[in-house]
C-alpha cells in the first residue's frame, strides 16, 4: 500500500471527538481519510447529508471562530454493512480514538460494540501486514488504556493476540480541554454559533486550548518505525501525576467556582472574573491546596510541579475557566454534585490529598459543602445539621479514619456557609 496513506477512524462524534482528535488529525493535512463510528442515527444521517462537512465553534480571548471539517465518513456500527465498513477503516488506520462517555461503553452485547469492532479490525491488520497504530483513549480513566487493551484480547481468538499486540499501542490521555455541546436555540443564536450541520439543533463550542498529554509512544511498533500524524500531543513517561493535577487542580477548582457562583446566585462563570474577592479564593485553594500538596508529592517530576510552574498553570486555567465567550453555565459545570463529591472524585479527592501531605484544604472544604447544598437544596445552608450521613451515603464503605477526618472538614465547612 501507499505509505503516505494515513486513515484515521474515531469511536464518538461529540465535543471531544469533533473538535480535539478529528479537528487535530485535519489540520495536520497528513491524513487521507477520516472516518468515524456513532450510534445515534440521527447524527449519522445529519453528517452524511452535510457530505461529512461540520462545523466547530472556538472559543479565544478574544472572540469565537468557526472550523469546518471533512469530509468525514460516518458509520453506524448497528448496520452490518457499517460494521464492515469500519472494521476495513480500522484494518488500515494508523491513529485511532475513542471518546465515547465512559470506559463502560468499551464492551456490550451488541455486535457492533467497540471492543468487537477493534478486534476484528486489528486482526485483519496484523494478518494483512497493514500499518501500525496508535489507539488513543480519551476516556476520563485513569487506567482507560488497560481496560481497552484487556477488553479487546478478550475477542481476539487462541493465540491471535501475540500477533496483534507489537502492532498497536493502547496510550491513555490527559485531556484539559474544556468542550461541551450547547442545544439551546436561543443560546446558539445570541452566542451567533454554527451549528454542527445545516439544519442541526446541536453547536460544538470549545476552546481553543490543545496542549493534551498522553502516554510515552515508543519510537518502533513491531519493528517498525512509528511517527504519529497528530504531533501536537505531548508525551510523558508517568502520566498519573498530570492525571492528578487534572482531577485535583484543574476539575476541582472548576467545581469548586461553580458551587460558589451557585451560592452567590451568579449563573455564568465567566461572570465570577468581576468578583475580585471569589476569584482570590478560588486562586489560594489552587495554589495553597491542591498545588501545595501535588507539589510535596511530585516534586521533581516536571517543572509543573514547583511552585512557579503550578503557579503558570493556576493562573492560566482561572483566565481560561472565566472566559466569557465559552457561555459556560454555572448549572453546567455543577451539574451531578454527587458524583463530584465522590470519595475518590475532585472535591473529596482533593481534600483527601492535601489532608495526607499534611495540609489543611478548608476551602475545598468549603466547596464540598456549597456542593452538599446541591445536593440538598431542602435544607439551608449553614443550618444545624450533620453532613456526615449525606457524605456516607454517597461514598458508601470507605477507610475509618480517613472518614471521620473529611467529614469533620466539610462539617466545618458546611457551618462556614452559614457565617
Amino acid at each position: 500500500m501507499d505509505d503516505q496513506e494515513r486513515v484515521f477512524v474515531g469511536f464518538g462524534f461529540g465535543a471531544i471527538q469533533a473538535s480535539l482528535f478529528l479537528y487535530e488529525a485535519y489540520k495536520t493535512g497528513s491524513f487521507s481519510r477520516f472516518v468515524i463510528a456513532e450510534v445515534v442515527p440521527e447524527t449519522v444521517a445529519a453528517l452524511r447529508s452535510a457530505g461529512g462537512v461540520y462545523a466547530v465553534n472556538i472559543a479565544g480571548s478574544n472572540g469565537i471562530g468557526v472550523a469546518r471539517v471533512g469530509p468525514v465518513e460516518v458509520y453506524d456500527p448497528a448496520v452490518e454493512e457499517d460494521r464492515r465498513a469500519l472494521v476495513r477503516a480500522i484494518s488500515k488506520a494508523r491513529e485511532i480514538a475513542t471518546a465515547v462517555p465512559s470506559v463502560a461503553f468499551y464492551r456490550s452485547d451488541s455486535p457492533g460494540s467497540i471492543h468487537r469492532l477493534l478486534a476484528a479490525g486489528l486482526l485483519e491488520k496484523a494478518r494483512c501486514a497493514e500499518p501500525n497504530a496508535i489507539i488513543y483513549a480519551a476516556e476520563n480513566h485513569n487506567h482507560a488504556a488497560e481496560i481497552l487493551t484487556a477488553a479487546i484480547t478478550t475477542e481476539l481468538p487462541g493465540e491471535s493476540a501475540g500477533e496483534v499486540r507489537p502492532r498497536i499501542r493502547v496510550v491513555n490521555t490527559v485531556i484539559g480541554k474544556m468542550s461541551g455541546v450547547m442545544t439551546d436555540a436561543e443560546e446558539i443564536r445570541l452566542a451567533g454559533l454554527e451549528t454542527v450541520t445545516l439544519g442541526s439543533k446541536r453547536a460544538f463550542l470549545v476552546e481553543e486550548f490543545n496542549r493534551i498529554l498522553i502516554s510515552r509512544v515508543q519510537g518502533e511498533l513491531g519493528g517498525r518505525k512509528f511517527e504519529r500524524g497528530i504531533s501536537v500531543f505531548e508525551e510523558k513517561d508517568d502520566l498519573l501525576p498530570f492525571e492528578e493535577a487534572k482531577l485535583y487542580g484543574h476539575n476541582a477548582t472548576h467545581a469548586l467556582a461553580a458551587y460558589l457562583a451557585g451560592l452567590r446566585g451568579v449563573t455564568r462563570i465567566s461572570d465570577l472574573r468581576s468578583d475580585a474577592v471569589t476569584m482570590r479564593f478560588l486562586r489560594e485553594a489552587f495554589l495553597e491546596e491542591s498545588g501545595a500538596a501535588l507539589i510535596r508529592k511530585h516534586r521533581g517530576i516536571d517543572p509543573l510541579f514547583t511552585p512557579q510552574g503550578y503557579e503558570l498553570y493556576a493562573d492560566d486555567l482561572l483566565q481560561r475557566m472565566t472566559n466569557p465567550y465559552l457561555r459556560d453555565t454555572t448549572e453546567r459545570v455543577g451539574r451531578d454534585p454527587a458524583r463530584k463529591l465522590g470519595w475518590d472524585d475532585r472535591l473529596i479527592g482533593t481534600i483527601r490529598l492535601a489532608v495526607a501531605q499534611g495540609i489543611r484544604p478548608w476551602r475545598y472544604s468549603v466547596g464540598a459543602a456549597a456542593a452538599l447544598a446541591w445536593v440538598h437544596p431542602e435544607v439551608v445552608p449553614g443550618s444545624r445539621c450533620s453532613v456526615g450521613p449525606w457524605l456516607e451515603e454517597i461514598w458508601g464503605p470507605v477507610d475509618a479514619h480517613e472518614r471521620v477526618e473529611v467529614i469533620r472538614l466539610v462539617q466545618e465547612g458546611w457551618e462556614s456557609l452559614g457565617v
